[in-house]
């Protein structure tokens, strides 16, 4: 199993923001025909102020996940838009064993 997770450092009074922006990219998701993932807000100490999870059973199905959001108009502009609130951002891809 492969996950991939996102972790979003708001830019000063931008964490709502960002949370709005992840649910659209979410559904954005959605609409292509891909999961949506696990949206997560951080309560209490450091860390991202929201953080995107998704579980893809093979490599091949994390290869098409990506190559159908580096196609879409539609999750280029969410994935802009999220840019512009954020002062980090990462991302992580690990193998469950």
């Amino acid at each position: 199993m492969i996950v991939e997770s996102t972790n979003y450092y708001a830019k000063n009074g931008k964490a709502n923001a960002v949370l709005a922006q992840r649910q659209r990219a979410s559904q954005v998701r959605v609409a292509l025909g891909l999961p949506p993932g696990k949206i997560f807000v951080r309560l209490d100490g450091d860390g991202p102020d929201v953080r995107w999870e998704c579980e893809f059973a093979t490599s091949d199905a994390y290869d098409n996940d990506r190559a159908v959001r580096k196609q879409s108009p539609e999750f280029a502009a969410v994935r802009d838009g999220m840019h512009e609130l954020l002062l980090r951002f990462e991302r992580h891809v690990e193998q469950l064993l």
